[in-house]
């Protein structure tokens, strides 16, 4: 017997907690970023308080935030600038991108190539305890003095160079945090590239293999420059630097010292370099979990899998090309402006034909709606909702009235809140029994889908109405003092009313995940869904190693319904 695979039987410390098995720590990314997602929601809650009903105190909680945050209960501005920053980056650092990458990845990668484990395994363990250490990071800066980072999730200069002792550990979070991603990254990459079981070329890989695998290579060639650009902040802030700071900078009206050379618009192209790539880092692993989830359930193989292969390619490598349509505002130039204004047409293209494609593979399937189908058809035409309202902003002339208003809120929220998350919990919903070997309860999960269907389209559509309406984004008292404003102020209780709504329908999954794990009915077989893809050919759960001899792969990923099969389904490791 191996004495590593005894002692990591053995030992509960290091088999629950520091485990280098790519099953447990995708478990740890998926608890904690279902956490952090749980909590980044909760202070969306409260700033929806505010919107709804500026300067009226919080109820039952508001004397628990102190005369510094929300004296009387009333939040304070400051207070809400910190709900904001802080909201946007717990959802997208510590909540989507490690539940889509982190879990999902970990946990199905090496299963659908055939692998025993990932490439590297303390490298992957190492990934989540700096990404932990990132979310500690972030959770402390609350209880500091003038509180979290209150400069917005892109930490804009030259008020993040100057703002309180939170904006320091924002970006020592942020460092943690980009670290973690760019350890898992190589990780994916060399696992992927390097230990795909024999038979498996790679137009033989499930497209969620080929969405983690361009998402990675996205984490590797993105991330460096903002976690470059966070460096020089803090040496802006700790070092008195001026990499961001220009010359003749005036705060209340005297001269800042030290101040002098830096560019406020340098820290834009850091930070959009990224965070454009970061939108497809949030949205191809969604796209991988629905189309496993709909060519397992419509029990035909996906319309045009070629197509939407070469397409996630070019989304790839088309979105390193677009990230000043985020600055259009600022003076780049009408010959620049055009450039990217392009760029960002011909990067619609790929989405579409794989959102096409999808639609088409419905056409004549012998659709099974299920719970996890429920939630991967909503992402359809929720993801197309976002799309298409993010065309007017990659125009630069309608960009000029729309940029920075409620309708960019809307149109980013379409795409990861109805979009991704909706694939997220569908992914829960599919591969549940797989790694637990019990199934979630089913009247519980369309309990679950179907309010939060409808009442995500009322907290976000009406905040397209008010972007059209010209309300900025980051408003306090939601555009209260603004005459433009007048005719769409009752829009924001309605988007309150509504999140508060989707707040108690999400009630019924988390028992139900909960119940589920300790009492839910046991599958029968150790493929329930009768899927074609490697990870169904392993034992539930998968032991340690994975697979009990080494899967030789005969086909492709999508074998439903081949005539002249005994079965509706083809495993790919069946010869």
């Amino acid at each position: 017997m191996n004495p590593h695979h005894d002692s990591h039987r053995m030992h509960v410390f290091r088999k629950y907690l520091f485990s280098i098995d790519h099953k447990v720590i995708g478990i740890q990314y998926g608890l904690t970023s279902l956490f952090f997602l749980l909590f980044g929601f909760s202070l969306m809650m409260l700033m929806r308080w505010q919107l709804a009903f500026p300067g009226t105190a919080i109820p039952f909680i508001g004397k628990f935030f102190g005369e510094s945050r929300a004296p009387g209960g009333i939040m304070l501005p400051e207070f809400y600038n910190e709900l904001g920053a802080m909201h946007g980056t717990i959802m997208v650092f510590l909540g989507v991108v490690p539940l889509g990458v982190g879990c999902f990845g970990n946990l199905l990668v090496p299963l659908q190539i055939g692998a025993p484990d990932m490439a590297f395994p303390k490298l992957n363990m190492a990934s989540y305890w700096v990404f932990f250490l990132g979310g500690l990071t972030m959770l402390f800066s609350f209880i500091l003095p003038g509180g979290a980072a209150s400069s917005g999730w892109t930490s804009y200069p030259p008020l993040a160079d100057i703002a309180t002792i939170g904006q320091t550990v924002w970006l020592i979070g942020m460092v943690f945090l980009i670290t973690s991603s760019l350890l898992g990254s190589i990780n994916f990459i060399t696992t992927v590239l390097q230990l795909r079981t024999e038979g498996l070329t790679f137009m033989r890989l499930p497209f969620f293999v080929w969405s983690q695998l361009v998402t990675a290579f996205l984490l590797l060639l993105a991330f460096p420059p903002l976690e470059a650009a966070g460096i020089l902040q803090l040496m802006d802030r700790l070092a008195h630097t001026s990499f961001f700071l220009p010359s003749g900078l005036m705060i209340s009206g005297e001269p800042l010292k030290g101040s002098g050379g830096g560019s406020v618009l340098l820290w834009q192209h850091l930070f959009w370099f990224l965070a454009h790539p970061e939108v497809y880092v949030i949205l191809l692993p969604a796209m991988g979990i629905v189309a496993e989830i709909i060519a397992n359930n419509i029990r035909k193989p996906l319309w045009g899998y070629t197509s939407m292969v070469y397409s996630v390619l070019f989304i790839g490598f088309m979105s390193f090309i677009v990230w000043a349509h985020h600055m259009f505002l600022t003076g780049m130039g009408t010959a620049m402006s055009s450039f990217f204004q392009a760029t960002t047409m011909i990067i619609s293209i790929p989405s579409v034909v794989i959102l096409s494609c999808l639609f088409i593979s419905l056409w004549g399937g012998s659709i099974r709606l299920n719970t996890a189908m429920l939630f991967a058809l909503a992402f359809l035409p929720m993801f197309g909702m976002g799309g298409l309202t993010g065309l007017p902003l990659g125009l630069s002339v309608s960009d000029i009235h729309l940029h920075d208003t409620y309708y960019v809120i809307g149109h980013f929220h379409y795409v990861v809140a109805p979009g991704v998350i909706f694939a997220l919990f569908a992914g829960i919903y599919h591969w549940f029994p797989k790694f637990t070997g019990r199934q979630m309860n089913e009247f519980l999960g369309k309990l679950h889908f179907w309010p939060s269907l409808l009442l995500m389209n009322a907290i976000f559509f009406p905040m397209l109405i008010q972007g059209l309406a010209g309300v900025s984004r980051r408003l306090y008292d939601g555009g209260l003092q603004y005459a433009h404003a007048q005719g769409v102020l009752s829009l924001n209780k309605v988007s309150s009313y509504s999140a508060w709504a989707l707040a108690v329908a999400q009630l019924p999954f988390i028992f139900n995940f909960v119940f589920s794990i300790f009492k839910g009915k046991k599958v029968t077989s150790d493929n329930p869904w009768e899927a074609t893809t490697l990870e169904w050919q392993t034992p539930t759960p998968p032991g340690h190693g994975n697979f009990e001899t080494t899967p030789t792969v005969y086909r492709g990923p999508y074998e439903y319904s081949v005539p002249g099969a005994s079965r509706d389904f083809t495993p790919q490791n069946e010869p």
